[in-house]
């Protein structure tokens, strides 16, 4: 029983206690720059969740014969890989969204949050845990663009995923959809859950 908790913990950690967005700040740069829209939001996440998650069955997989002088080159190349595939998948089936997210899917690569988990986890546990790690991980990354995205969209255009939520008389925020009204609104979503950890540990 103990086991089965563990790994449940190793899924939910990363869409709450340890969501990379909200509580370690990873990936921040896509965070910030993709998320005028909903969908955009959902695809990045989704992208990077894709990204993630077979890196790290794979690293876990061959962990024990990465030599250590060039574990971090072989991450890469590996990550690599991957994004390669979801590029080329995008820009062929979804021509419209991969124009959108632009160089932000080649840069996929270097997203801390990739990078790191292969180096903290996936290097050091098994396929299983390593596979439950991404999920949990790709997860609570997409979840926060999507919603991110979500916000941004309603206010700045009063749509979510294109679909009109707002009345015709709503004026909408232009600010949203730009630069400043992503700072503003994730600033807005890291103090909520800031303080609602606060407020639990308190409990």
């Amino acid at each position: 029983m103990a086991k089965q908790n563990s790994l449940k913990i190793e899924v939910l950690k990363g869409i709450w206690a340890e969501n990379p967005v909200l509580i370690q700040l990873l990936g921040l740069c896509p965070t910030l720059a993709v998320t005028n829209a909903a969908i955009n939001g959902l695809a990045m996440g989704l992208a990077t969740t894709f990204v993630l998650l077979s890196s790290s069955i794979l690293i876990s997989l061959i962990r024990n014969i990465i030599p250590a002088q060039v574990r971090i080159a072989s991450f890469i190349v590996v990550i690599a890989t991957f994004v390669t595939v979801v590029d080329k998948f995008l820009a062929a089936y979804t021509p419209d969204i991969s124009k959108a997210l632009g160089a932000f899917i080649p840069l996929i690569v270097v997203n801390c949050l990739i990078l790191g988990r292969q180096e903290a986890f996936s290097s050091k546990n098994n396929v299983g845990r390593s596979i439950l790690d991404g999920i949990g991980m790709g997860v609570g990354f997409a979840a926060v663009l999507t919603l991110l995205g979500a916000i941004r969209e309603l206010l700045g255009e009063g749509s979510i995923f294109g679909v009109a939520l707002m009345p015709e008389s709503f004026n909408t925020w232009l600010v949203m959809i730009l630069p400043p009204g992503a700072f503003l609104t994730l600033g807005l979503m890291i103090g909520l859950a800031n303080w609602y950890n606060a407020r639990r540990a308190e409990a």
